[in-house]
């Protein structure tokens, strides 16, 4: 439906050009949420690259007319405060003046969405992406997952707000499989 590359735009064009944020904070479900990431080699952001691969495949679709792609996501990654965060390490921080997206979030329990949402400080907007349609934690339903609770909780609080996405403008392709898979 665009979730992630609606964000990541929006993000960079608020915290670049509008200057309403210093920075922005992505984090995601790493599908077991309480397992360490600490198995893998390197840095912390090194640590989750590999689930945040969509961030980066969106900064890619955002750039795809330019005429080196891969050095224009380059300079963005450069230039963009960006920042990637573990989810295993995020209690007790806080984050101001930032702007926060927490990318498939209907991978989460309303206590872990609540341990994010949380962090948000002064000046931080926090954006939860996700599709109750694409639960992958086994024992979260549409029902139960945080992306729900989070939405429930927020109804009618003048500081938040929810939009529902409508088609798949990935391919042709992938609107079939969504539909019919």
């Amino acid at each position: 439906s665009g979730k992630t590359i609606l964000a990541l735009a929006a993000a960079i064009e608020q915290t670049v050009a509008s200057k309403l944020y210093r920075r922005i904070i992505v984090t995601r479900s790493t599908q077991g949420l309480d397992e360490d990431i600490g198995f893998l080699p390197g840095t912390e952001e090194e640590k989750m690259e590999p689930w945040l691969g969509a961030i980066t495949d969106n900064l890619e679709a955002l750039h795809l007319e330019d005429e080196n792609c891969s050095s224009s996501v380059e300079y963005v990654l450069d230039k963009v405060p960006l920042m990637f965060k573990s989810l295993n390490y995020i209690r007790g921080r806080s984050f101001q003046s930032s702007l926060i997206i927490i990318d498939e979030s209907q991978n989460l329990t309303p206590h872990q969405i609540k341990t994010i949402v949380t962090r948000a400080g002064n000046g931080s907007k926090v954006i939860c992406l996700g599709n109750l349609a694409q639960i992958d934690t086994p024992y979260l339903s549409p029902i139960s997952s945080g992306l729900t609770y989070l939405t429930e909780r927020f109804k009618g609080f003048s500081h938040g707000g929810n939009v529902l996405l409508q088609g798949v403008p990935r391919s042709v392709l992938a609107a079939f499989a969504e539909e019919n898979l």
